[in-house]
């Protein structure tokens, strides 16, 4: 059996390369870790999925695949999809916003959510889905 690295975010799992809702589902399992390449976009390159933490469970705060789960489950759900099937949806086909990205993140929007793809992590190249927003106007 082959040695897991760690990285910044846990282990590194490298058998998920183009298979995101694979990759997804398996950190839902895990709870930590990163896996490398998992996305693909030609105009942006490969994207790794990271676990994430979230950092504050009432104010919904936090970062990577844990952060989207806690925040946007339920509303991905209303969507009627699973999270698994909706981020690659949203990273594969939604638009590249270049007015609202920058050289430290990738802004790309669907009609109903943006996904943030973060390109640094600790002052390093790092591309990492980083973070989503619910677009959709919020009942008053």
């Amino acid at each position: 059996m082959e040695e897991l690295q760690l990285g910044e975010f846990g282990p590194i799992f490298t058998q998920f390369r183009g298979k995101p809702k694979e990759a997804i589902k398996f950190l839902r399992q895990q709870k930590q870790g990163e896996c490398i390449a998992s996305l693909h976009r030609d105009d942006i390159g490969d994207i790794d999925i990271v676990w994430g933490e979230v950092t504050d469970t009432i104010k919904h705060k936090g970062f990577g695949l844990s952060h989207i789960i806690d925040k946007h489950e339920a509303e991905i759900k209303q969507l009627g999809f699973e999270v698994e099937d909706f981020v690659p949806i949203v990273v594969q086909f939604g638009e590249l916003k270049e007015k609202k990205s920058d050289d430290k993140k990738i802004t790309l929007e669907s009609q109903m959510f943006r996904v943030i793809i973060q390109k640094k992590w600790n002052g390093k190249d790092k591309t990492f889905l980083l973070s989503a927003f619910d677009l959709r106007k919020k009942p008053r």
